[in-house]
């Protein structure tokens, strides 16, 4: 495969990834092309970027294939890389780049597909040796088969949809009188997110790890793997805190499911950067769950341990390079930690919590990292998910990385809006996540033991209404929104790296 230098990235994405994605293109000298839908026209990445195209009225513009596409004909864009959400993992997205000529900077379409269909994913899997959970590998069609099923490998069962994700459509069955309901449900609700209501059972795996290794593989046959992430940490199924090494993994448990994700990964002859997650009971066997055919949100944490910078990776391997790091030199350094601050309050029941930010203040300090794109005077959009910023720090070993942790989520600041950083440090504080002895349900165990994010006292409240007035005044002068964004085009000059670029289009 010839090596074609790219000269322009189209990013089919929003928010804090769109940003990372355009340090990287920067880095590597890459014209970064924004897209973004007139709701999102404030956001940080359309700033950032060096050219950027309005996708029209309606929020959700990222989805629209046709336009996208458009956009990065028009301004002669090389490749398109996809972020996370949205197209990241739609396989007829991948194909039409590929037929308008443009690099997808991620799997060929056919290992998209492969690992979007659960049932297929199952028995590609148990073909290549990588072990599955005990379950059906076809699509139930009645009550009846999985109650045949359950005779077989006893209950508790998970019902999963087959083309599903981010556990939608998850229904636990723990005796045979449920069976007909949740069956009934688990269709119902796939049909509805994901428009099939073919659904799949596995045997539950109670008290369960979830653990994912980070690999990455080129056009040349070459697959390696950057070791692993421990994920447990989740609230509905959603992660909220990451950490690297897994402290449930002894080396040669760690070595041993790292090699079952490269073998996963060349048994669909992998393309670029994924991920292969896995379910671990606690016995310390490991499954194969599913495996991310993009970038993970997560993958800060696993570029602090190895050193290696996976975006740009992604875009060497799109490009036709060899992977020049060798597996043998590649390890593990000190511990990181990742925690997902959402925009959401935690003492109503996580609602969303969208709105104006009036003053903002994120951690800093060495070995501390934030990914996001808010800014101070930004406001958060109701339309999309509510996940604001990412932090990770990297230290010496866990204990330090945990606290190091706590202080930079104290540093944190920011008014106008409800955040989760406040709930985050409570569960940084649990006994059980701080002495590595939790599972995915250590969320639900601490809300059942200690209820939701405690009220603020009144003396926290006055304090934060002062510094939130305060900030709210200092705002209205400054006037910093209106400096850098407004309904006129012209309005972009001096911030623009390229500006005689950005006056061309329609921004």
């Amino acid at each position: 495969m010839a090596i074609s230098r790219f000269k322009k990235i189209l990013i089919a994405n929003r928010g804090e990834i769109a940003v990372r994605v355009i340090r990287a293109c920067r880095e590597l000298g890459i014209l970064s092309v924004a897209i973004y839908p007139s709701p999102d026209r404030t956001s940080l990445h359309v700033r950032m970027a060096d050219e950027a195209y309005c996708l029209g009225e309606d929020p959700m513009g990222y989805l629209n294939t046709e336009k996208i596409v458009e956009s990065a004909v028009k301004s002669n864009t090389c490749a398109i890389h996809p972020g996370y959400g949205f197209l990241s993992e739609n396989p007829e997205f991948a194909q039409v780049c590929e037929q308008a000529g443009i690099v997808f900077i991620g799997p060929k379409p056919s290992s998209i597909e492969k690992m979007g269909h659960k049932i297929v994913a199952r028995k590609l899997m148990h073909k290549s040796g990588v072990p599955i959970v005990p379950g059906s590998t076809e699509p139930l069609q009645s009550a009846e088969q999985i109650q045949k099923l359950a005779r077989e490998i006893g209950f508790p069962l998970l019902l999963k949809p087959a083309e599903g994700g981010g556990g939608k459509g998850m229904v636990l069955v723990r005796e045979e009188s449920e069976l007909q309901q949740a069956f009934q449900s688990s269709r119902r609700i796939s049909k509805s997110a994901f428009g099939s209501d073919l659904v799949y059972a596995e045997k539950y795996v109670e008290q369960p790890r979830h653990v994912e290794v980070q690999i990455l593989a080129d056009s040349f046959g070459k697959t390696i793997h950057l070791f692993e992430r421990e994920c447990s940490v989740q609230r509905r199924h959603q992660k909220i805190i990451e950490e690297t090494p897994s402290v449930f993994l002894n080396e040669q448990q760690r070595e041993d499911i790292c090699l079952k994700a490269v073998k996963a990964a060349v048994a669909i002859d992998y393309i670029g950067a994924g991920t292969v997650e896995f379910i671990i009971d606690k016995k310390h066997n490991f499954y194969f769950m599913e495996m991310n055919t993009r970038l993970q949100v997560e993958h800060p944490i696993t570029e602090w341990v190895t050193g290696v910078d996976i975006v740009k990776e992604q875009i060497r391997i799109a490009q036709g390079e060899k992977l020049l790091l060798d597996q043998n030199s590649l390890s593990q350094k000190g511990h990181s930690l990742e925690c997902r601050i959402y925009a959401e309050d935690a003492e109503n029941n996580f609602m969303p919590s969208p709105g104006r930010i009036h003053h903002l203040e994120m951690a800093q300090g060495p070995f501390i990292r934030v990914d996001s794109a808010i800014y101070e005077g930004y406001t958060v959009p109701q339309f999309y998910d509510p996940l604001i910023a990412k932090l990770s720090v990297w230290s010496y070993n866990r204990s330090a990385a945990i606290s190091k942790m706590i202080s930079s989520l104290n540093e944190f600041k920011i008014f106008g809006i409800k955040t989760t950083e406040r709930f985050l440090i409570d569960l940084l504080n649990n006994n059980d996540f701080k002495e590595g002895r939790y599972d995915t349900h250590l969320v639900e165990n601490h809300l059942k033991k200690n209820g939701f994010l405690k009220k603020m006292t009144e003396d926290e409240i006055t304090c934060a209404l002062i510094a939130s007035g305060i900030c709210a005044y200092e705002s209205r002068h400054r006037s910093l929104q209106d400096k850098f964004f407004n309904t006129d085009a012209s309005s972009w000059k001096g911030v623009s790296r390229r500006e005689s670029l950005r006056n061309s289009y329609d921004i």
